[in-house]
């Protein structure tokens, strides 16, 4: 019998039916192969699931250093468990206002092993109306109830949220709804582009041990500190205690507990300087302050101040810390009188002479032996006087600058109450084209039970020479003469100097 010869075309036709016959066959007996093919978002949470993660659980160490320009350096270091290979790790529990362009992670244990390949820092945080937004497109289950029989019913209904801007629109079945209130939403799960706290998420390279030390530093905006001093006079005005107090302020999102806590004091340039912060300000005038707690030393251009003990600063605190405390420190109380051009004339009672207010400042030396010595920051300086019974009474207060070690600082606390001073231009000469004579009267009227000096500061102009003065002068500057000028208890002195001046 001759068996008949099958042709090409006819095999080609005979092998896709036999393909789409075993396909058949496949998608009958394992219908969900298909179905369950995961999705670039399932792919996505499922790569989430698997993240290696580490919290404020394993840290070990925490140094937060803050700068007097709304900035702080955190290190934080942690121990781990690691695995091998190319894995993401989800360094959680760090400042909400980390600049993620400043963070630096590495192994303290073998750093050459672990290696960052890339890094994102999370910080669309958890919260319920964006959650809700996250649900676009989506089924949610919205909760309502009502009363019945005197007993409250819960009501569960299935919708799509069709859009979230500026309130809700739901599908329900076959209705599109607006306004509808709902005592809460029912979420099947939290979407993976939500995180509970910010997240530094990184793709790391382990080619080195399982259980490592590593370290994350960067650098933070909302944290800031500033100095306090209460300078506190006593009833002879010849000596004083100061107390120096620390402010640190923490609005970066986090706590950090347990840290060591340094501060630097100093004119730090920044490419674009933060807005400042407003500052609490502590006033203690009550009882004596603890030891001081600082530990002091020069760092480059500023000055660091660490603290010799951990502490912990909670998020959204202000926490203070005692810096220093000098007793009977020497004051001086110096009555200044500044004169200004516009006294040569009075333009709105010609002939009358103009007053002047008498500017009131205590002035000390910032010296070792006076339990002081110490780079001051900069900060407020707030002055208080025992009246004669023996009370506190505020008297002013004034910004100190960064004063270094043994130099002298000038506190205004006000202008004096009992000391007027009037100034009057009594005569005027033209000598030649280029020479003027000028005559100045300053009277001083003290009605204070006690005698004063006034320190009185004039400004002269051109190239002058001093004529006549019933009191000495000084010449403090190219354009300034200084007089001292006593003055006695309900009494009077009168300033009268001539100067001829050339331009």
């Amino acid at each position: 019998m001759k068996i008949p010869r099958i042709q090409p075309a006819t095999r080609f036709l005979g092998a896709i039916f036999l393909v789409a016959v075993f396909a058949a066959s496949v998608a009958f007996f394992y219908p969900a192969a298909r179905a369950n093919r995961p999705s670039a978002a399932q792919e996505k949470e499922a790569a989430r699931a698997t993240d290696q993660s580490t919290s404020l659980n394993d840290q070990t160490d925490l140094n937060v250093t803050v700068y007097n320009s709304n900035l702080a350096l955190v290190r934080d270091v942690r121990n781990l468990t690691l695995p091998s290979g190319t894995f993401r790790l989800k360094f959680m529990d760090i400042a909400a206002t980390v600049n993620p362009a400043t963070v630096h992670f590495r192994s303290l244990t073998d750093p050459e092993k672990l290696g960052v390949m890339e890094q994102n820092y999370e910080y669309d945080l958890l919260e319920p109306a964006k959650l809700l937004h996250k649900y676009v497109g989506k089924e949610v289950t919205l909760v309502r109830t009502h009363q019945e029989s005197a007993t409250t019913k819960y009501d569960e209904i299935n919708a799509t949220l069709l859009s979230d801007n500026n309130g809700p629109v739901w599908k329900i079945g076959n209705d599109i709804v607006t306004g509808m209130f709902a005592e809460s939403y029912r979420f099947p799960e939290v979407p993976p582009n939500l995180y509970d706290r910010p997240t530094l998420l990184m793709s790391l390279e382990n080619s080195g041990p399982r259980k490592q030390q590593v370290e994350a530093s960067y650098l933070a905006n909302n944290l800031s500190w500033n100095a306090d001093y209460v300078l506190t006079v006593a009833r002879d005005e010849r000596n004083a205690d100061l107390d120096g107090w620390v402010t640190v302020t923490n609005n970066s999102g986090t706590a950090f507990h347990n840290a060591h806590l340094q501060l630097v004091a100093g004119e730090l340039n920044r490419v674009q300087p933060p807005a400042p912060m407003p500052m609490a300000a502590r006033e203690m005038v009550a009882g004596k302050a603890a030891a001081p707690q600082f530990q002091q030393e020069a760092f480059s251009e500023y000055h660091l101040y660490m603290l010799g003990h951990k502490t912990s600063v909670e998020d959204k605190e202000t926490k203070q810390i005692s810096l220093l405390q000098g007793s009977g420190v020497p004051v001086a109380k110096l009555f200044v009188v500044d004169g200004q051009s516009h006294y040569y004339r009075n333009q709105q009672a010609p002939g009358a002479p103009l007053k002047d207010p008498v500017l009131v400042y205590y002035k000390f030396k910032n010296e070792e032996k006076s339990g002081l010595g110490i780079p001051l920051p900069s900060g407020t300086v707030r002055v208080y006087q025992k009246d004669s019974r023996g009370g506190i009474l505020f008297a002013g207060e004034d910004h100190m600058n960064h004063t270094p070690k043994d130099e002298e600082i000038d506190i205004h606390i006000g202008n004096a109450f009992d000391v007027v001073a009037e100034h009057k231009q009594t005569d005027y000469k033209h000598v030649d084209t280029h020479t003027w004579e000028f005559e100045f009267e300053v009277t001083l009227r003290n009605h204070k039970d006690i005698p004063i000096v006034v320190e009185v500061n004039e400004p002269i102009g051109g190239e002058w020479e001093m004529l006549s003065s019933t009191y000495k002068y000084t010449k403090t500057a190219a354009f300034a003469a200084q007089f001292n000028v006593p003055v006695a208890k309900d009494g009077t002195s009168v300033l009268k100097y001539r100067v001829r001046a050339k331009w």
